[in-house]
């Protein structure tokens, strides 16, 4: 494989978070009614999260020989599986849309736990098995890693923001 088509392929799950650093950027410079925190939780929560997990449950449905190719793994049952947990993970970036920084913490969370030991396989592989593919390192393992820190860091922020003297509060207004 030529280094550029690795670059390109290795470079793909990033494009997620380019979507969302020009979209939050544009729309945040623009709008008058949401504050810039909230537009950057709701880009992130959907752009990111929401719809980078859907394409990625369309993906391994759809096109489970050309995902587990791109990975270097076995084209496996556990492909479904896969695909679904990303499904979850869809649908809870979109309810994070409207979701208070309580439940955004919790949904960064639940992604985290998939997507950092998804992080931890994939650098197991890497090293363990000098699994190099373009779908095991790279761009994968900055969305994979930055997806729900940041999202977790964005409604810890905003919670504080609502509730500096540490009362809990639940929602924001949507």
């Amino acid at each position: 494989m030529s280094t550029s088509m690795f670059l390109f392929q290795t470079s793909v799950p990033a494009i997620w978070l380019l979507i969302v650093v020009i979209g939050a950027s544009i729309h945040s410079a623009r709008s008058t009614k949401l504050p810039r925190l909230e537009i950057w939780q709701r880009w992130w929560a959907v752009a990111a999260l929401g719809c980078g997990s859907a394409w990625m449950t369309v993906s391994f449905l759809l096109f489970p020989g050309i995902m587990t190719t791109a990975i270097g793994f076995q084209q496996t049952p556990f492909v479904t599986e896969i695909a679904f947990a990303n499904l979850g993970l869809a649908i809870g970036g979109f309810r994070a849309i409207h979701a208070g920084p309580r439940e955004r913490i919790t949904i960064g969370l639940i992604a985290g736990m998939f997507l950092w030991g998804a992080t931890i396989g994939h650098l197991y592989q890497s090293f363990a098995h000098g699994n190099w593919n373009p779908g095991n390192t790279g761009g994968v393992l900055l969305y994979d890693v930055l997806i729900p820190a940041v999202m977790i860091a964005l409604a810890v922020r905003s919670r504080r923001s609502i509730a500096p003297s540490g009362a809990g509060a639940s929602s924001t207004a949507g």
